[in-house]
Formats: structure tokens, C-alpha cells, sequence
């Protein structure tokens, strides 16, 4: 995921009935969460404000990059 792409919020989350929360990416499904972790999530979630959610569910889903990955070198 590029620098900066959380400001255009591609991110969401839907709760289901039965307890469970997709995360959806760009609106394709990038997880489910169920039982105690989706409560705790859910919790997290509503507790912030929509910037800071966006940064949760991109750590949740694992599609975020903390700008510490190396680029590897080619060799010959």
C-alpha cells in the first residue's frame, strides 16, 4: 500500500449478526474476524476516529507497510 493512500479511506467493515466483521478492501473482502477478537476489534474500532480506523484495519488486515521493509538489491 503507497504513503498516504489511507486519506482516500479504502478501507470498511461490515458486522454481521452472528458477531462476525469482514474488512473490506477497495470493496473486496481482505478478512474475517470472529468470535473474541472481532468483539475486542469492534470495540477498537468505534472507540477512534475515522483516520485512526482506517490505520486498524489496514494492521489488521496485514496490507500495511510500516516504511522499515528494505529493498533488496539484484544482483548479477
Amino acid at each position: 500500500m503507497k504513503a498516504g493512500a489511507l486519506k482516500d479511506k479504502p478501507f470498511s467493515y461490515v458486522k454481521s449478526k452472528d458477531g462476525q466483521i469482514r474488512i473490506y478492501c477497495s470493496g473486496n473482502l481482505a478478512k474475517t474476524i470472529r468470535g473474541n477478537a472481532a468483539s475486542k476489534f469492534h470495540l477498537k474500532v468505534e472507540s477512534v476516529d475515522s483516520q485512526a480506523a482506517q490505520l486498524l484495519m489496514a494492521k489488521e488486515t496485514g496490507q500495511f507497510k510500516f516504511g522499515n521493509e528494505r529493498l533488496t538489491r539484484k544482483t548479477d
